[in-house]
C-alpha cells in the first residue's frame, strides 16, 4: 500500500503532466469505443432494414438472354425443378393511385392471391381474393395514411378501376425479393386484366429446409439454363452473409482508427513515465539503499501508469456513452442502437484497451527504474 501511496503522490505532484497523459487516454478510449459503436450500429441498421430472407431463392431473367419476363410455362418449369418448395411468381409496376381527391405514386406488386399469405404477413384486415376487387397496403403506406388517404377500408383508384383496401401488411423491411412496406399488393388476376399482361417479372422460391437451398438452386439452373443462360438464380442467404460480413469489416476498420489514437496516448504515457524515472533517480537510489526490492520499485511505477490509465478509461468510458449516443442519432438515425448490449460492449472494450495500453506503456520505465544501480543513483545530480 505504501508504494501505491507513493505512486499517487507523484501523479498529483506533477498534476499538469498527469492531466495531459490522462487526456490522451480519454481521447483514445472515446475514439475506439465510439468507432466501435458506430460500426456496430451500422450492422444493426442493416439487420433491421434487411428482412430475414435466408430461405429464399429469387429467379429473374438473365441479362442478354432476350427474355425480360417469364411466361406461365417457364414458371411451371421452375416449379417442377423446385419440387415441393413454394414457388411464387410476381409482376410489378409503378403507378399513380388516387384516394378521394388525393393522388400519390406507389409500387404495385401482383401475385396469385393464394400465394400472398405464404410470402407476406398481415397486421390487420384480410388477404384479397382472386375473385374480388381488393388489395393490401404496406405498413409505411398505412402510416402515411393521413396524407395519402391509404388506410384499411379505403377505396383506391388505379387507372379507371377501383380497389378496396382489405388488409394492411406487417412491416417487413428491405428484402432482396420484394419491398412491400411502401407498396400495394394486388391479386395477379386483377393485375393481368388491368394492365393486359400475362407474364411475370420474377419468381420467388421459399425453400422449406435451408439445408436444401444449394440443391434447389442447382436444380433450377440445370432445368432452365440447359442450352443457354435464360435465368439468374440468386441465393439470398449468401447475399445476407456478404452484407453482414461487410458490416463487420466496417466495424473493425473504424475501431482500428480509434486504436491508433489510443496507441498514441500510450506513447504519451511512456514519455511521462520516462521523465518521472529521470527526475526521481536519486529517490529511487534512496529506496533501493534502504532495502526496497526491485519488484517493489517496479510496482510503484506500474501503479503510476495504472492510475493514469484507469482515470482516463473511466472518464473516456462516460464520455463515450454521450459521444456514441450523438453518433448513432446523427449518422445512423436511431440512438436506440447504443443501448443494444453489443454496442455497450465496445465501451467496456475501449476502457479495457486503455488500461492495458497504459500498463504496457509503464513496463519499460518501471523496469529501467528497478534496475538502476543504487550507488550511481544516489550520486545522481
Amino acid at each position: 500500500m505504501t508504494f501505491f501511496d507513493l505512486a499517487r503522490r507523484n501523479v498529483s505532484r506533477h498534476w499538469l503532466r498527469s492531466i495531459l497523459a490522462v487526456t490522451g487516454i480519454v481521447i483514445g478510449v472515446i475514439a475506439i469505443a465510439s468507432m466501435g459503436i458506430l460500426g456496430n450500429s451500422i450492422g444493426l441498421m442493416f439487420n433491421d432494414m434487411v428482412t430475414d430472407v435466408g430461405d429464399t431463392i429469387v429467379v429473374s431473367p438473365a441479362m442478354g438472354s432476350g427474355t425480360t419476363a417469364f411466361t406461365e410455362r417457364q414458371v411451371n418449369d421452375i416449379a417442377r425443378a423446385a419440387g415441393s418448395n413454394r414457388v411464387i411468381p410476381f409482376a410489378s409496376t409503378f403507378d399513380t393511385v388516387t384516394v378521394g381527391e388525393t393522388k400519390s405514386g406507389a409500387m404495385i406488386y401482383a401475385m396469385p392471391a393464394g400465394d400472398i399469405p405464404f410470402l407476406l404477413e398481415k397486421e390487420a384486415g384480410t388477404y384479397p381474393r382472386d375473385t374480388g376487387a381488393g388489395c393490401m397496403i404496406g405498413s409505411k403506406l398505412a402510416e402515411n395514411g393521413k396524407e395519402t388517404g391509404l388506410k384499411l377500408g379505403a377505396r383506391v383508384k388505379i387507372g379507371d378501376e377501383t380497389l378496396r383496401v382489405t388488409g394492411v401488411l406487417k412491416e417487413r423491411g428491405m428484402g432482396f425479393d420484394i419491398n412491400p412496406d411502401y407498396a400495394i399488393i394486388v391479386p395477379y388476376r386483377w393485375y393481368s386484366n388491368h394492365y393486359d399482361e400475362d407474364e411475370y417479372d420474377q419468381v420467388i422460391v421459399k425453400v422449406r429446409d435451408v439445408n436444401d437451398l444449394d440443391a434447389v438452386k442447382e436444380a433450377i439452373e440445370e432445368k432452365m439454363n440447359r442450352r443457354e443462360d435464360v435465368v439468374n438464380v440468386m441465393d439470398t442467404k449468401a447475399i445476407l452473409e456478404s452484407v453482414f460480413a461487410a458490416a463487420d469489416s466496417i466495424t473493425v476498420f473504424l475501431m482500428g482508427i480509434g486504436a491508433i489514437s489510443l496507441i498514441v496516448a500510450g506513447v504519451s504515457i511512456l514519455n511521462v513515465m520516462m521523465m518521472s524515472v529521470t527526475e526521481r533517480i536519486k529517490e529511487i537510489g534512496v529506496l533501493r539503499s534502504i532495502g526496497t526490492r526491485r519488484n517493489e520499485v517496479m510496482r510503484m511505477f506500474i501503479y503510476e501508469a495504472m492510475i493514469l490509465g484507469i482515470a482516463g478509461a473511466i472518464i473516456g468510458g462516460v464520455l463515450s456513452f454521450g459521444t456514441g449516443y450523438l453518433m448513432t442519432a446523427v449518422l445512423v438515425g436511431n440512438p436506440d442502437y447504443l443501448f443494444n448490449p453489443t454496442s455497450l460492449l465496445y465501451i467496456v472494450f475501449g476502457m479495457a484497451f486503455g488500461i492495458i495500453t497504459s500498463a504496457a506503456s509503464g513496463l519499460y520505465p518501471a523496469w529501467k527504474a528497478a534496475h538502476l544501480n543504487p550507488i550511481q543513483a544516489l550520486r545522481h545530480e
